[in-house]
C-alpha cells in the first residue's frame, strides 16, 4: 500500500517557562486511522553555554483531555503539509504551545538536549516507529531549567 507523509511544525519559538512542562507541538488523528511516527526535530533557541540541559519527552498520548485546540494553539494550513505519497487529505487535528498540558501522557523517548543552541534531528528507524490508535497521536513536551524557546517539526504517516 503506498503511504502519504504529512509534517507539522511550530511555525515559530514556544518559550518554556522555567523548570515547567510544557507540550509544545501534537497531532491526533481522526477515529478512522492511526498515525506512524517517523521523524522528530527540535532546536533550542538558547545562547548562554552555562544553562542545563532540557529535558525533551516524546509521548504517545490519548488526549482525553486538551486535544489540539483545546487549551493551545491550532495548526492551521498550510501548518500539516503533505510531504510525500498519494495525495489525500490528511484528516488530523494539530496545535502547538499548550497552556495546559493534555492527558493521558506515556513517555516513549526522552533525553536531555542543551537549551544553548542544541538540536535534534532523529529519524525512528524503519520498522521501529511508534504508531498510536485511532483518535490518538503523539506530543513533544520539553522542561528547562531556565527559560527558553524551542522550535520544533514531526513527520508522520496515517496507518
Amino acid at each position: 500500500m503506498a503511504k502519504a507523509g504529512y509534517s507539522i511544525v511550530t511555525g515559530g519559538a514556544v518559550s518554556l517557562s522555567a523548570s515547567t512542562a510544557k507540550t509544545v507541538l501534537g497531532v491526533k488523528s481522526a477515529d478512522d486511522f492511526g498515525l506512524d511516527l517517523k521523524k522528530v526535530w527540535l532546536g533550542f533557541t538558547g545562547t548562554s553555554a552555562s544553562e542545563a540541559p532540557a529535558v525533551v519527552e516524546v509521548c504517545y498520548a490519548t488526549f482525553a483531555t486538551n486535544a489540539p485546540g483545546t487549551n493551545s494553539t491550532t495548526l492551521t494550513a498550510p501548518a500539516v503539509t503533505q510531504i510525500y505519497g498519494r495525495a489525500l487529505t490528511h484528516g488530523v487535528s494539530a496545535a502547538k504551545n499548550w497552556t495546559s498540558e493534555p492527558t493521558v501522557l506515556t513517555v516513549i523517548a526522552e533525553f536531555t538536549l542543551t537549551p544553548n543552541g542544541g538540536t535534534i534531528l532523529y529519524d525512528w528507524p524503519l520498522g521501529d516507529t511508534p504508531d498510536c490508535a485511532f483518535d490518538h497521536g503523539f506530543v513533544l513536551r520539553c522542561t528547562a531549567a531556565a527559560s527558553t524557546s524551542v522550535r520544533a517539526s514531526m513527520v508522520f504517516e496515517r496507518c
